[in-house]
């Protein structure tokens, strides 16, 4: 009599089948894996890139971004607060010195010189009257004060009558005391007379001197008014570039308010910005390499921004040929800041072998094969690798990315 099979045992089966169909997927998976290393891959050798090690120079950098700006451009900013009447150049135009520019409308500020000058010549005549009202008043004092003179002269001689009078018995003790009283109050008078003359002078100089800095000042504002006025026509002043003009033609425009730019095209430099993350690495003094396309060009940095916007620092670079063909006003460039050189060390062009990891493996072709070999990575840059260890001066190495070989040992190079 057969018996019944309980669901437990059911169960228990099934779980065992299911762990041996895993364990037997996981071993053949092994397998694969495991006779990959042994197989013996190719690859095209049209399909790859190569380097040869060589002994040299490496720099590590940081990349930044630049721009190219004329070395020397001088800014020509409105005199005064007017309208453009005209332009007659263009950006892009060469231009000398005493060539125009532009033309503005100084009609309203030639009203106001013209009115300026009316008010120092008023200020003028002022002075003049002021010296004329002075000097007929001191005129006046002076002659009371010769009055005063004969005057006490005369009192004197009185005084001296009433003795001689006084002594002849024909006068009293009391004339001579009213004779030099009269003489006393006379001298005291002269004495106020002298006073009021002193500070009459006084008085004189200093009204005079402030009428005169006023003048002065009236005088300078003129002169200022008349140099804008100067300044209203537009001219060049140096030989260069012209880089930018205002165009707008009957536009309002500000004193201060820039008109034009004119650059000297012959010499330039790079104004950089990178990272604030970066700031630790960058300094006046840094060296400094600028792409532009296939041509590289060196220099330092000269200024650092003190100021950090949008988590972006701001540094200026002079360059060592500063009058390179391929420089352009406006060019957007790759700048790389060199932070670190090594020398006469092994190194290989960069590629996408090269991950990042200081220890990595890489492909070194020998007799037609690639060999699988663990190196020591250095210094890297947009140009070289350096390899520390496992290669030698000579060996040509894959460059190109061989991640689908990472596996095997050796690969075989086919036509």
């Amino acid at each position: 009599m057969d018996k019944e099979i309980t669901l437990e045992v059911t169960s228990q089966k099934r779980k065992k089948g299911a762990v041996i169909a895993v364990i037997s997927i996981a071993v053949l998976v092994l397998l694969v894996v495991a006779l990959r290393g042994f197989i013996k891959s190719s690859v095209k050798k049209a399909e790859i890139t190569t380097a040869t090690v060589e002994v040299g120079n490496i720099e590590n950098t940081l990349n930044a971004t630049g721009e190219v700006l004329p070395e020397f451009e001088e800014i020509i900013t409105s005199p005064i607060n007017a309208s453009i009447k005209s332009a007659l150049m263009d950006a892009g135009n060469k231009i000398t010195p005493g060539q125009s520019i532009l033309t503005l409308d100084k009609s309203a500020t030639q009203t106001e010189f013209d009115k300026l000058n009316f008010t120092l010549e008023s200020k003028r005549n002022e002075i003049a009257k002021l010296k004329l009202d002075l000097a007929k008043s001191f005129y006046d004092i002076q002659s009371n004060n010769d009055i005063k003179q004969l005057r006490i002269s005369s009192l004197a001689d009185a005084v001296e009558n009433a003795k001689r009078l006084f002594k002849a018995g024909g006068g009293t003790r009391e004339g001579i005391e009213q004779a030099e009283l009269n003489l006393k109050v006379a001298q005291l008078e002269k004495k106020q007379l002298e006073n009021e003359i002193k500070n009459k002078q006084q008085t004189m100089q200093i009204e005079i001197k402030e009428a005169q800095i006023a003048a002065a000042i009236q005088e300078n504002d003129l002169k200022a008014l008349q140099r804008k006025l100067a300044l209203a026509n537009v001219v060049a002043t140096r030989t260069g570039v012209i880089t930018y003009v205002n165009k707008n033609i009957g536009a309002n425009v500000h004193e201060g308010e820039t008109l034009a730019r004119i650059a000297n095209l012959g010499s330039f430099k790079v104004s950089g910005s990178i990272s604030d993350n970066s700031m630790d690495q960058l300094h006046s003094g840094i060296p400094v390499i600028i792409r532009i396309n296939d041509t590289q060009l060196r220099g330092h940095v000269t200024n650092v921004s003190p100021s950090v916007q949008n988590s972006i620092i701001s540094f200026d670079i002079q360059l060592d040929d500063r009058a390179n063909k391929q420089l352009r006003p406006n060019m957007k460039v790759d700048v790389f800041l060199v932070t670190a050189t090594h020398s006469k060390i092994m190194r290989v062009a960069n590629g996408p072998a090269f991950k990042g990891p200081t220890v990595q493996d890489i492909f070194v072709i020998n007799n037609g094969k690639a060999e699988r070999r663990t190196v020591h990575i250095g210094l890297t840059n947009f140009d070289y690798v350096e390899i520390e260890d496992g290669v030698k001066p000579g060996d040509v190495v894959i460059t190109s990315d061989m991640t689908e070989f990472k596996n095997s040992k050796e690969v075989t190079i086919t036509n």
